[in-house]
């Protein structure tokens, strides 16, 4: 079904009951420091920002002022993945999809956290595909949030952190809506956003691949329009 259909597909009324706000990833986020000034005073941000897009080598293990300067296994997942597990009820046969899995490090804690799950992750990334975690590797494949390769209702969990802001408008309300396809019960979605003007100044300073800025209240209301009825956290620049 062409996009330009699929996002005006009727809002369920239950959804404002079904949907839970909860910031998982705020510990993990704080956790790095960012000198917002200095990436703007660096260079030329578009320029990072064009490399940082093609999420190639550029984004990924190279310069930090064109993505993540190193992006390597560490443990910092492993919380993130005890927490969802918790929350959700996670426990062996399960199966979990994480929507932008980049090099699947989550996936991988969730292994260890919940032997036994049966993880999946896309991303549009054949450089993260291609250097991922080697337990998960298998698991992966390159696809678009805008068309899961998987059938209705096959994710007992569909997590999607910190990716779906990369979409134009359009193609998010397909994403939200795909995620509602393939999922059950249980989806947990994180967004960058901003509650001030110093948390914008902040967001568009660090930002390289963000196709949307929304505040908190715009976030839950897209959401609602799409009809999406999973949970969901923000990142804030603070």
């Amino acid at each position: 079904m062409p996009a330009t259909k699929r996002w005006h597909r009727p809002f369920a009324a239950s959804c404002d009951d079904v949907m839970a706000h909860m910031d998982i990833l705020e510990g993990l986020h704080k956790s790095s420091q960012r000198d917002y000034l200095a990436r703007v005073l660096a260079g030329n941000k578009a320029d990072f920002a064009t490399l940082a897009k093609k999420f190639d080598v550029e984004y990924w293990d190279a310069d930090r002022n064109t993505g993540y300067g190193g992006y390597r296994y560490d443990g910092r997942w492993r919380p993130v993945a005890r927490r969802l597990a918790a929350l959700y009820g996670l426990k062996s046969g399960h199966r979990i999809l994480d929507v932008g899995c980049g090099k699947g490090f989550l996936l991988y804690e969730f292994m260890q956290v919940v032997p036994g799950v049966e993880v999946h992750g896309i991303d549009i990334s054949a450089y993260a595909l291609a250097h991922a975690k080697e337990e998960v590797a298998a698991s992966l494949e390159m696809a678009n949030a805008t068309a899961l390769p998987y059938a209705d209702h096959t994710f007992d969990l569909v997590v999607s952190l910190n990716t779906l802001h990369n979409l134009y408008l359009d193609a998010l309300y397909t994403a939200l809506h795909e995620i509602e396809r393939v999922g059950k019960e249980h989806k947990y979605i994180v967004m960058d956003s901003y509650r001030n003007e110093q948390e914008k100044v902040n967001l568009l300073y660090w930002q390289l691949t963000c196709e949307c800025f929304f505040t908190p209240s715009e976030w839950e209301f897209i959401f609602r329009q799409a009809g999406y009825t999973g949970d969901y956290g923000f990142i804030y620049f603070e």
